[in-house]
């Protein structure tokens, strides 16, 4: 089947009613017919059919062995640590969510789990970095918030010859754009709160395996630690996923005009979108993946503007989240990364004057308008 038959149809089977969409199981227990005998599901932590079917169908758009849901994005992502011991060490995008930065730094590190911030974007830097303890590549790309953009192939080559696993965010593009298991990717990981639910409407987070030596591990932590994804949010993200297609054209094809349109702003110095040509990275961008999505961050003149813009919107919203219907304009440094050092943000370009912009479903020329009116008046606002 094609993509956007999968996203519809991929994991569900209609049962005896013959439902077209599949039915929401809240129960947390199931009867077993008798002694040492079992249904196939026996308690909800270790499955249920509501999140079975949409991991069967993540699994499927993902091109990968097993998939599995988790209560958040970043439940997955403490899982994916748990896979390593004490005394391990791996490589990360030196521009990450800086959800992911606090987790590493707060608990991996304390749990004996180094890490090396590098630029993933240089390979030679990778290269660099690697010690005889690491373990893995942890890569975001695009990067999050400077959209800064990875070789998951090259990189993959790389770490696989060296017995290292190679971990991808895909959170900003989906697999509808960018599939990194078919680029040499080991291991899978989505923010599903994002763009794979896309109504800002769910907490959720997955991990998607090529190979079954790793479904195997995460299966087991999936189950013993417990932060699975309940049944409500596991229907509420296959109904999502339904529409990811239509979607991700929509949030892309907005982003390129909104983009382009800032790039002539006189208050806006800076614009970083994936699809820009001008870009050094334009070239991986368009060889790894078939759309540049809908995240742009842009740099404005000065803080007063900067904060004069995000209090003066009145269709998009100051909000700090990404991928839904809603456009959301977000201040990464006092936002998403306002528990990462100030020196380390602006050593990355994540200053007082960047912002994130989510380009959501509106019609374009409607956030152009609303971008326009809240930058006309930046020199004169108050803090």
């Amino acid at each position: 089947m094609n993509f956007s038959t999968l996203c519809i149809h991929g994991g569900y089977k209609p049962d005896a009613t013959g439902s077209v969409v599949a039915p929401i199981y809240p129960t947390t227990a199931y009867a077993h017919p008798g002694v040492r005998r079992s249904t196939g599901y026996d308690y909800i932590r270790t499955q249920n059919p509501t999140r079975e079917q949409l991991e069967k169908t993540l699994a499927l758009l993902e091109n990968g062995c097993a998939a599995f849901a988790f209560s958040s994005g970043m439940a997955a992502v403490q899982c994916l640590l748990e896979t390593f011991s004490p005394g391990d060490h791996f490589l990360a995008t030196d521009d990450l969510y800086g959800g992911s930065i606090r987790l590493f730094h707060a608990i991996s590190q304390k749990n004996g789990i180094t890490y090396t911030s590098v630029d993933t974007g240089d390979l030679e830097a990778v290269q660099r970095a690697w010690r005889p303890e690491t373990k893995a590549v942890y890569l975001e790309t695009p990067s999050n918030p400077t959209m800064r953009v990875t070789d998951i192939r090259a990189v993959s080559q790389w770490a696989h010859a060296k017995g290292l696993k190679v971990i991808v965010d895909n959170t900003f593009l989906t697999p509808y754009f960018q599939q990194p298991l078919n680029l040499g990717a080991d291991i899978v990981l989505h923010s599903a709160t994002k763009y794979l639910g896309g109504h800002n409407d769910l907490l959720a987070g997955v991990l998607v395996t090529k190979h079954e030596e790793d479904a195997e591990k995460i299966r087991f932590l999936h189950n013993t630690i417990g932060a699975c994804l309940d049944p409500f949010n596991s229907w509420l993200l296959s109904r999502g996923l339904k529409t990811l297609p239509l979607r991700m054209e929509r949030h892309a094809a907005s982003a390129w005009k909104i983009a382009r349109w800032l790039q002539g702003q006189p208050k806006v110095k800076k614009v970083l979108y994936p699809g820009l040509p001008e870009r050094t990275d334009y070239a991986v961008s368009k060889s790894q993946s078939t759309g540049f999505g809908g995240m742009i961050s842009f740099e404005v003149d000065t803080e007063e503007t900067a904060r004069h813009v995000l209090e003066s919107v009145r269709l998009i919203f100051f909000a700090e989240s990404l991928g839904g219907a809603e456009s959301l304009l977000t201040y990464p440094l006092f936002q998403t990364h306002a528990d990462v050092p100030k020196e380390e943000c602006a050593a990355k370009g994540i200053n007082e004057r960047l912002l994130r912009l989510s380009v959501g479903l509106e019609d374009a020329d409607d956030l152009i308008a609303d971008l326009a009116q809240a930058l006309a008046g930046g020199g004169a606002h108050g803090l």
